[in-house]
């Protein structure tokens, strides 16, 4: 089977070290990317970790396709605790990062321990820079960009970075690459700005040549060309429309099943606003909309169509450009636009100022420079679970997670997948969704459907360690991806189901259970449904996993000081920082102070 290849990258920021470890043997078994990292999550997060604390690690991943050149793999995967949902979570990104980053000659980046003072982090092939960097203190994610740019000669296509909102610990603060594509959901951006690391820049030839099969590759790639899809000229909004009169399209904080101006945000309105072609690395596809109103002075790319819903109908907002300088914001800012949204939403609707998209904006840019003066934008960068008694509002989160657009008060199977879903309330973890909008299944009722369900979780487990974008699934079929990596799909699905179930197995000890599998609203047959997805999942009645399902990845490699041991077990108390040597055929990287 063909998996990503390259050592893992640890960088401990308390003791300003690297080292690359060789990781053959979970690479092998995880393909890469999410189930590579999850692999090392479990084993090297402790469990009773704060998201907050040095212990907690974040993991920057990339799949096999990232070393070969086709469509829809311009991509890397980031995995780390969450301090919106206290569990794992893992979200991936486009761009044009993931070429640069196995040119660094690695195929997963560990960051753990805490720096005394903000920092960037230089990797290149060749080792490892540390520089100080005092004067971007709350600097935005441009900022960041114009930086590196001036002092290295990189640009943004080199980078992550985090805002002023990761930086403050904004619980829904986003990771940004190319200064507008975010690794977004969770919180990944305020476990970096716990950390005090700004940003990671990446750059090398160390590329590995990996050959994937032809045909399918240049197929892919000569369709993804070709193809004349909505989805090119408006990206995921050009469904707005049919969603809002057909189905449900969340409408003022959930008061309302559809919005009276979906057509003023919807994919027509953006598609006037876009004024150029973009895409993902080594993509033909090119999906993407770089928009602006020069009327207004308002430039971004997007918005797509979760952030029509959360800074348009969720809050009652029905002006195009209104929803892109929130989208803009956001990117600038380093905020998950559906976090943030809906979170202002449930602001606005507890002040009575729905429609109010000013009042939307200055809220938004309090939340990401939070401090102890401003009660309401600390409130609100906790995210709604917690902020929702304060507001005197209903709690529409999953785990904590805000939900996205897709109403599962109306599509039943993704208002299942919502609360089963180890990341909460979160449309991409499997994608109940697209069967039900398409009539394919019967988007009424829940029983039955917990077998499908499992198989695309596996299925997106996999797309996401391979990794390939979500919007590839007319090209990259199963039988495709089963090709590319050169097994069965049978034994992917397999793959991912253990990657499913390590997520789940980890959120167990910090107390994920049952009593976390629900929803905020009644669909029929929701505790049934439940059931039947435990059973086919082969968890236990409360929605554990059990201890004998989880078989512990090979760890001979690992550092001893890391907490784990050579025979495989895991102390799993007081795991701060690495130090210590690496495995057998390591070495250790220079690290250099400014």
């Amino acid at each position: 089977m063909r998996h990503a290849e390259g050592p893992l990258l640890t960088v401990d920021l308390s003791a300003r070290s690297a080292t690359r470890t060789p990781i053959d043997d979970v690479l092998e078994r995880y393909i890469g990317g999410r189930g590579a990292a999850t692999a090392l999550a479990h084993e090297r997060i402790p469990f009773d970790a704060d998201p907050f604390g040095p212990e907690n690690r974040a993991y920057l991943a990339a799949g096999p396709f990232q070393s070969a050149m086709t469509s829809f793999t311009g991509r890397l995967s980031m995995t780390g605790l969450s301090p919106l949902t206290d569990g794992l979570v893992s979200t991936n990104a486009g761009g044009y990062l993931s070429r640069e980053f196995v040119g660094a000659g690695i195929s997963t980046l560990e960051v753990v321990g805490a720096s005394d003072e903000l920092v960037i982090l230089h990797v290149t092939d060749e080792g490892v820079e540390f520089e100080t960097i005092p004067e971007l203190r709350e600097a935005t994610v441009p900022e960041v960009s114009d930086h590196v740019g001036e002092t290295r000669g990189l640009g943004p296509e080199n980078c992550i970075a985090i805002g002023p909102a990761g930086e403050n610990r904004v619980r829904f603060a986003s990771v940004m690459t190319y200064d507008s594509r975010a690794f977004g959901r969770g919180g990944l951006g305020a476990v970096l700005g716990a950390k005090n690391l700004k940003a990671v820049t990446f750059t090398g030839d160390a590329e590995p040549d990996l050959e994937i099969p032809d045909p399918p590759a240049m197929d892919i790639h000569r369709e993804a060309a070709t193809a004349d899809d909505r989805m090119k000229r408006q990206g995921t909004t050009g469904g707005t429309e049919f969603i809002n009169e057909n189905f449900s399209l969340p409408t003022r904080y959930f008061e309302e099943y559809s919005f009276e101006d979906a057509a003023d945000i919807g994919g027509d309105a953006v598609e006037e606003k876009k004024y150029k072609t973009e895409a993902c690395s080594q993509c033909a596809y090119a999906c993407k909309l770089p928009t602006r109103d020069e009327a207004r002075g308002v430039e971004t790319e997007g918005p797509e169509f979760e952030t029509v819903y959360a800074f348009g109908s969720s809050q009652g907002v029905g002006d195009i450009v209104d929803v892109m300088h929130a989208n803009e914001l956001c990117d600038t800012l380093g905020m998950d636009t559906i976090s943030a949204g809906v979170t202002v939403a449930a602001y606005l609707k507890s002040v009575g100022e729905f429609g109010n998209a000013e009042l939307a904006r200055e809220v938004t840019e309090r939340i990401a420079y939070r401090n102890d003066d401003d009660e309401t934008a600390d409130l609100l960068a906790e995210g709604v679970h917690r902020a929702h008694e304060a507001l005197e509002v209903d709690d529409y989160t999953v785990k904590g997670m805000e939900f996205a657009a897709h109403d599962g008060r109306v599509l039943h199977g993704q208002g299942l997948s919502y609360a089963v879903a180890n990341r909460g309330a979160d449309h991409m973890y499997a994608g109940m969704l697209s069967p039900e909008y398409s009539g394919e299944i019967d988007p009424k009722g829940t029983l039955g459907k917990a077998e499908r369900l499992v198989e695309l979780e596996n299925h997106n487990a996999i797309r996401d360690s391979a990794i390939v974008c979500s919007f590839a699934g007319d090209y990259v079929t199963d039988e495709r991806l089963a090709t590319m990596l050169g097994t069965t799909y049978d034994d992917l699905l397999a793959i991912g189901a253990e990657t499913v179930l390590r997520e789940r197995h980890f959120n167990n000890q910090r107390g994920i259970d049952a009593e976390d599998d629900t929803l905020p609203y009644e669909i029929p047959d929701l505790d049934a449904a439940i059931r039947e997805y435990y059973a086919v999942r082969g968890l236990t009645d409360d929605g554990r996993v059990p201890d004998d399902r989880i078989d512990p990845i090979p760890v001979g490699y690992l550092p001893t000081a890391s907490g784990v041991g050579s025979d495989g077990s895991s102390s799993r108390a007081g795991e701060g920082s690495i130090g210590g040597e690496a495995g057998d055929g390591a070495s250790r990287d220079a690290g250099a102070d400014d």
